[in-house]
């Protein structure tokens, strides 16, 4: 059978728990067309780079997809009909990529660093900046207040 990488986005406004209903939805097509669904994805809410629907972030979802291509266009028509999923992308593969993806990867290396900085942001161990010096002083009183008058 055909491999394919599905992603799909769902309205900023539905509940990861909804967006869950939605995959579990697919995930059932998928088996009783007679395919399988090799790994789900869910890689949360992220901003769009522009405006679909009104929406300016989105839920989305990637889905690797082992399946006859009716089940493919068959999600893919479930998912036109639904007001949650803005859009969705289905890619034929040669291979199913195993292991995490990279979206997923760079939201581990992402954690990862912010756990490095702590509270003090990316300003390391510089401490902290110590009393305030005097500033030099301004020019009209450095030659005195002959100039204004």
């Amino acid at each position: 059978m055909p491999l394919y990488e599905h992603v799909f986005l769902a309205r900023q406004d539905v509940s990861t728990q909804a967006v869950d209903a939605l995959i579990a939805q697919y995930k059932t097509i998928v088996e009783g067309l007679g395919g399988q669904v090799t790994k789900i994805e869910n890689w949360g809410l992220k901003s769009l780079a522009y405006r679909i629907k009104k929406n300016r972030k989105a839920h989305y979802a990637l889905m690797n997809i082992d399946a006859p291509a009716a089940a493919v266009a068959e999600i893919e028509r479930q998912q036109r009909l639904s007001e949650d999923v803005l859009r969705a992308l289905t890619i034929r593969v040669d291979e199913l990529e195993e292991g995490p993806s990279v979206m997923l990867q760079k939201r581990d290396r992402d954690e990862r660093r912010d756990d490095r900085r702590g509270e003090r942001g990316d300003r390391g161990d510089r401490g902290d900046r110590g009393p305030r010096r005097d500033r030099a002083p301004r020019r009209d009183e450095e030659f005195g207040e002959e100039e204004n008058a």
